[in-house]
């Protein structure tokens, strides 16, 4: 293990060497430390606020490298990262530091809070000051939430939180809706956030593989959260709504937009792990060959004697994964209705009979449904302002990482304004 870190230290220190300041100026690298694998992503910020992808690496993680989306194995998980970013700096000619990582798991809290202020001085126009202090307020009340339901889930435990992602949802002044709130007078704000706190011990284990990989940490971001980003994008008066579903190796990550603001983020720590693990218990085999069972089935490569046990005990598992879908769905009940579009991502939801769960049969109707959703998959051609230019990045397996380069660039944009604009300050107090 020593000779292990050692090499990627020098690694580290030949990617410093190699680097340019004008260069790292407008690349950025996604990570998306995944349970199954890391995939980097290395993306051009080019004029016009566009991204354009040019450079992708993918290394394989152990099993005891991650656990439920998060880390387990600083060492394991620093590794493969070097892999895979070592692939994909030297299919992009680019040495880049600047990098985001995502983050994923149970204790993940994300979710849109409401506050009404009531002003004393309703006559008084809105200033930036008193908007700052309304916001400041609202994250402070969603952080005292997150602890308390983390607390709750723990047992009593207490645990430091920290915000990782922030958005405005909506803002409304005595009833009327307003997208800049400044100069406005009123007596009753309401204000909508979106928020998202993740325990310190995950947060300081991302940071340690950062410092190990010698990157500069842009952002660590709540990985639905970069979802849905990747499929809003920068309009203003996007009116996409959709119920986003990112199942990865050790967790589905969901994420609910409504007319393009994100109402909240839940995560359940079943994956496609588990459906591997089903058929290596039901089976009696070993891991790697329950995962070829798994993923063979897709092309009939598993015997005929064994396909009906391999698909008895993906069904099992499948019935508890579409139990914590109902339960997390079922927790939005601040919308009226489910956005009746169902877009899916990540590896885990490759599996078929899991799509043909989700498009065939009615377990839609326990839940605010208005009609049948339509389900698909997330297509990279479908994400709002980046695009790919080494082909390697051409399916739903790598939606994460593309919406984590954009919060990469969201960041870039939001730290380095100084304008004097309402929105490039709401930007700010938001990203702090």
């Amino acid at each position: 293990m020593l000779d292990k870190m050692k090499q990627i230290k020098s690694a580290a220190l030949s990617r410093v060497s190699a680097r340019q300041d004008a260069a790292a100026q407008k690349h950025i690298v996604a990570l998306d430390i995944g349970t199954e694998y890391v995939k980097a992503l290395i993306g051009r910020i080019d004029e016009g606020g566009t991204i354009s992808i040019i450079g992708a690496g993918r290394q394989h993680q152990s099993l005891s490298d991650m656990q439920a989306g998060a880390v387990a194995d600083i060492g394991g998980v620093v590794e493969n990262c070097d892999k895979a970013l070592s692939e994909a700096e030297q299919q992009a000619g680019v040495s880049v530091r600047s990098a985001v990582i995502g983050i994923a798991g149970e204790l993940i809290k994300g979710k849109t809070t409401t506050v009404r202020v009531v002003r004393t001085q309703p006559k008084k126009a809105l200033d930036m000051p008193e908007v700052e202090k309304i916001i400041r307020l609202v994250q402070e009340r969603a952080e005292a939430r997150a602890r308390e339901e983390l607390a709750w889930e723990l047992g009593g435990k207490k645990i430091e939180v920290r915000l990782v992602n922030s958005a405005l949802v909506g803002m409304e002044i005595d009833g009327y809706t307003v997208t800049n709130p400044v100069g406005f007078q009123g007596k009753e704000v309401v204000v909508q956030l979106y928020t998202a706190f993740a325990p310190m011990i995950h947060i300081g284990a991302l940071e340690r593989v950062a410092e190990q990989l010698d990157l500069d940490l842009l952002a660590v971001a709540a990985e639905p959260f970069g979802v849905a980003r990747a499929v809003i994008g920068n309009d203003q008066s996007a009116s996409m709504s959709a119920v986003l579903m990112d199942l990865g190796g050790g967790t589905t990550d969901i994420a609910v937009v409504h007319e393009g603001g994100v109402q909240g983020t839940k995560m359940f720590g079943i994956g496609g792990r588990a459906y591997t693990r089903a058929i290596e218990r039901d089976l009696g085999v070993e891991f790697d060959q329950a995962e070829d069972y798994k993923v063979g089935l897709k092309d009939d490569e598993v015997p005929a004697k064994v396909r009906p046990k391999v698909e008895v005990a993906l069904t099992k598992t499948l019935d508890v994964w579409m139990g914590g879908i109902e339960l997390a769905l079922a927790e939005f009940t601040k919308l009226d209705h489910l956005p009746h579009r169902v877009y899916l991502c990540g590896g885990g939801s490759s599996l078929e009979m899991l799509v043909d769960r989700l498009q065939d049969t009615d377990w839609y109707t326990k839940l605010p449904f208005t009609r049948k959703p339509l389900v698909a998959h997330i297509r990279p051609d479908q994400v709002v302002g980046i695009s790919d230019t080494t082909g390697h990045v051409n399916d739903h397996t790598y939606i994460t990482a593309m919406g984590l380069l954009r919060v990469g660039l969201d960041t870039v944009q939001f730290t380095g304004t100084t304008g004097d604009s309402v929105k490039e300050k709401l930007d700010r107090i938001l990203h702090v």
